[in-house]
C-alpha cells in the first residue's frame, strides 16, 4: 500500500514510535519558528536547558505581533529576541520585516522539511509541501534543543481538488466551505492532504491561505504537493534549489476522502463570531459596513493586494468606510511599489499599515461600537478585535474590497468583470530586514528590560489531588477566553504573574483573585476546550495561579499538550453527563493521582463533596504522564539531559 505525501515526511523524520493514527510518535525538526508573543517565553525556557546554540537546521524570531510600542516593555522584548538570537543561533526577522508566516513562506519554507512553530498558524508552510504544524513555545523551545517533536500519529483526510475557481472566487472560499462543511472541530486529530487536478490551478499563495486556515478546523497540519507551481514560485525567490517534486503515491490510502469542484464554489464569508459560522456572501449582502482590512498571514501576500488595486483603478472607496490594508511583508511592499499596487491603493483612499499581525491579535484596528467589521483575518471570536460585542465577518479579499468599495456587504461578483492578475516573474529579494545568525554568538550578551521575569518554578505532581471547580464553561472555549491577547496585555507575556492578573478575565473578573486564595483548583469545561492560538500563556498562567487540573468533554490539540507541558492534568468526562451535574465552587478530590499517571491507568476516580464518585479518562502517553508527575515538560527534560 502506498503512502500520503503526509505518511512519507513523518516516515522520512520518524524518530519514536509507529505511524498508527492516534499512537504517540516523535519526529525530528528540521525548521522552528517563533513569534514575539510567544518567543520570549520559549527562548527563556530554551535557556534554561543549559545548550550553547540550537541543534536545528534553521530557526527563526520573528517579530509581528506586539509591534505598538506604547512604552518600554515591547521595544525591550524585541532587544531581548534580537540578543538571543545572536547568542543562539538564529535568523532574526526585525520589527516591520513582516508577518512570520508569510515572510517564512518567502524566504524559508522548503518543501518536504518538518516545521514547528509557536504560533497556531505555523501550517501556513503546507502550502509549500512542508509537514508545518504549531505548538506551545515550551515544544518549541524542546525542538530547538534537538529533542523529537512528540504528537500522536494524525490521520491523514484527503481532499480532492477539481475543477478550477471562477471569477471573483478565490482560495479563502475553499477553505471557507470546509470550515462550513467540518466546523471548527472537523479537523482534530487529523492533516488535511490536498490533491487532485483542482491543486495545480492553486498558487503557493493560494495553497497557504488554505493552508493557513485549515488551524480553524482544528487541523494538525495541511499539507499540499510540491510541483511545478512550487518550484516557479521558489525560483521567483531566488530558491529553486530548495525545490524537490513531492506527492503522494497512486495507491495511497486516506482516513477519509473529501471532494471539492472548485468551479461551483461561490464568494462565503464567516460571521459573528466563530471561523465556521459560515454562509455565501449573498446571504448576509447589504448589511453596512463600517471598517474593511485586508492583511494577516491569512491573505496579505503581493496577489490579495494586487487584486484589491485592480480592482480600484477605476472605482473609489465607500466615504463611510475606514479601507485599511495590512501588507505581509517587506517583500510584498517592495513589490507592491514597484508593480504600481500601492500607489493605486493609496489614490483609491486606503489607509496602509506596517507590515504585521496588528488588528488580527487585537493590536489596534479596533472597529467602532455597533459597526460590522469585514477582514481577510483568520479568527473572529468575540472581543478579540479589542471591541466589546464587535460584529467581525472573515472573508475573501475579494469581498472585502467589493464590500469597501459598497459601503455594504457586496457579493464581488455584481461588480461585473474580474480583474486579471499577472504576478511577477522574479520577486525583488530584500533581506536586509533578517539579521542571520553568528558563527559562535558564545561572547553576545543577552539584553533583558526589566518587565522580562524568570521562569516560575513547578512542583511535582502530587500524590493525591483535591481541588474547587473554580469555573465552569461552556463549548468552544478558546485561549482568547482564557488568556486574552490585545495591547493592553500582550506586552505582559515575559512577565508571568503580571499577566496572570488577566487569565479569564473576559468570563470572570475576579477569577485571578479567586484562584490566588483557593488553590489548587480545578477548571470544567466543554467540547472543543482551548481551540484558537497556540499560546502557552493560557497554560503557564493558569498554572502559576494553582490551576492544577482540567476537566473537560474534549481538549483542542495544541492546548491539552501545553497543559502536560505545565503539568495541568488533563482529563476528559468518561461519561459526558456528568458535565451537567457539577457545580461551580464544588469540591472535587482525585485521590491516588500520582500513582495512577505512572501506573498507566486510563481512568481515574473523582470524589465529589457528597461521597458520590464518577470516572474521568486519563487519555495519555506514557512519556505525557511522566512529565505530569515531574511537574512540567521542562522538569523532565533537564532531568534527561
Amino acid at each position: 500500500m502506498g503512502l500520503t505525501l503526509t505518511e512519507k515526511i513523518i516516515k522520512e523524520h520518524l524518530i519514536e514510535g509507529e505511524m498508527t493514527p492516534g499512537k504517540p510518535i516523535g519526529i525530528r525538526i528540521d525548521q522552528t519558528l517563533t513569534q514575539d508573543a510567544t518567543g520570549t517565553m520559549a527562548y527563556l525556557e530554551f535557556e534554561a536547558t543549559g545548550l550553547d546554540r540550537v541543534k536545528t537546521e534553521l530557526s527563526v524570531s520573528y517579530v509581528d505581533h506586539n509591534l505598538l510600542q506604547s512604552d518600554f516593555r515591547n521595544a525591550d522584548d524585541h532587544r531581548f529576541l534580537q540578543s538571543i538570537a545572536a547568542r543562539y543561533g538564529l535568523y532574526f526577522s526585525k520589527p516591520g520585516n513582516g508577518i512570520c508566516h508569510q515572510v517564512h513562506l518567502e524566504r524559508f519554507a522548503a518543501p518536504g522539511k518538518t516545521l514547528l512553530g509557536s504560533d497556531s498558524h505555523t501550517p501556513t508552510a503546507g502550502g509549500c509541501g512542508m509537514l508545518a504544524m504549531g505548538a506551545g513555545g515550551l515544544d518549541v523551545a524542546m525542538a530547538m534543543a534537538g529533542q523529537p517533536f512528540f504528537l500522536n500519529m494524525p490521520k491523514v483526510v484527503g481532499v480532492l481538488l477539481k475543477g478550477s475557481l471562477s471569477p471573483w472566487v478565490s482560495a479563502r472560499d475553499v477553505i471557507l466551505e470546509l470550515l462550513r462543511r467540518l466546523t471548527v472541530k472537523g479537523g482534530v486529530g487529523k492533516v488535511m492532504e490536498y490533491l487532485g487536478p483542482g491543486v495545480a490551478t492553486l498558487s503557493v499563495p493560494d495553497r497557504a491561505t488554505i493552508a493557513n486556515l485549515g488551524t480553524e478546523l482544528g487541523a494538525t497540519g495541511t499539507v499540499f504537493p510540491s510541483d511545478g507551481v512550487t518550484r516557479q514560485f521558489l525560483a521567483a525567490q531566488a530558491r529553486e534549489a530548495d525545490w524537490q517534486p513531492m506527492e503522494a503515491d497512486p495507491d495511497a490510502q486516506y482516513s477519509e476522502m473529501i471532494e471539492i469542484d472548485l468551479s461551483t464554489l461561490e464568494p462565503m464569508i464567516a460571521c459573528p463570531s466563530s471561523p465556521d459560522n459560515v454562509v455565501p456572501v449573498r446571504e448576509v449582502a447589504g448589511r453596512p459596513v463600517s471598517q474593511v482590512i485586508i492583511g494577516s498571514c491569512a491573505n496579505s501576500s503581493l496577489r490579495d493586494l494586487m487584486l484589491a488595486a485592480k480592482t480600484l483603478e477605476t472605482r473609489e472607496i465607500s466615504p463611510d468606510v475606514s479601507f485599511e490594508i495590512n501588507p505581509g511583508s517587506r517583500q510584498v511592499l517592495e513589490n507592491g511599489d514597484e508593480t504600481g499596487v500601492l500607489k493605486a491603493l493609496i489614490h483609491a483612499g486606503a489607509r496602509i499599515h506596517q507590515s504585521g499581525c496588528l488588528g488580527c491579535i487585537g493590536m489596534g484596528q479596533a472597529p467602532a461600537t455597533n459597526t460590522i467589521s469585514l477582514r481577510t483575518f483568520t479568527r473572529n471570536f468575540p472581543g478579540r478585535s479589542g471591541t466589546k460585542n464587535d460584529q467581525v465577518y472573515l472573508c475573501s479579499p475579494e469581498t472585502a474590497v467589493a464590500s469597501a468599495i459598497q459601503g455594504r456587504i457586496t457579493d464581488p461578483r455584481d461588480l461585473g468583470a474580474a480583474p486579471d492578475l499577472e504576478m511577477p516573474g522574479k520577486f525583488i529579494i530584500n533581506d536586509n530586514g533578517i539579521i542571520p545568525p553568528l558563527e559562535d554568538g558564545s561572547g553576545v550578551e543577552i539584553i533583558r528590560g526589566p518587565n522580562i521575569k524568570p521562569l516560575p518554578k513547578f512542583d511535582p505532581m502530587p500524590d493525591d489531588l483535591d481541588g474547587v471547580v473554580l469555573l465552569k464553561l461552556e463549548d468552544n472555549i478558546t485561549t482568547d477566553h482564557i488568556m486574552p491577547a490585545g495591547s493592553k496585555i500582550l506586552p505582559l507575556r515575559s512577565n508571568v504573574p503580571a499577566i496572570s492578573e488577566y487569565v479569564f478575565s473576559q468570563i470572570d473578573p475576579e477569577f485571578s483573585k479567586r484562584a490566588k486564595e483557593t488553590s489548587p483548583s480545578i477548571i470544567v469545561g466543554g467540547e472543543n476546550y482551548g481551540q484558537g492560538s497556540s499560546r502557552e500563556h493560557a497554560a503557564l498562567a493558569p498554572r502559576y495561579l494553582g490551576v492544577r487540573a482540567k476537566l473537560v468533554k474534549s481538549f483542542a490539540r495544541i492546548h491539552k499538550a501545553n497543559l502536560i507541558n505545565f503539568g495541568i492534568l488533563p482529563m476528559t468526562f468518561a461519561d459526558a453527563s456528568d458535565y451537567d451535574t457539577i457545580s461551580q465552587g464544588e469540591k472535587l478530590s482525585i485521590p491516588g493521582i500520582r500513582q495512577a499517571l505512572l501506573g498507566g491507568a486510563d481512568t481515574v476516580t473523582i470524589r465529589r463533596q457528597d461521597g458520590s464518585t464518577f470516572q474521568a479518562r486519563l487519555e495519555l502517553s506514557e512519556r505525557e504522564r511522566q512529565i505530569l508527575a515531574s511537574g512540567s515538560l521542562l522538569n523532565w527534560v533537564k532531568a534527561q539531559l
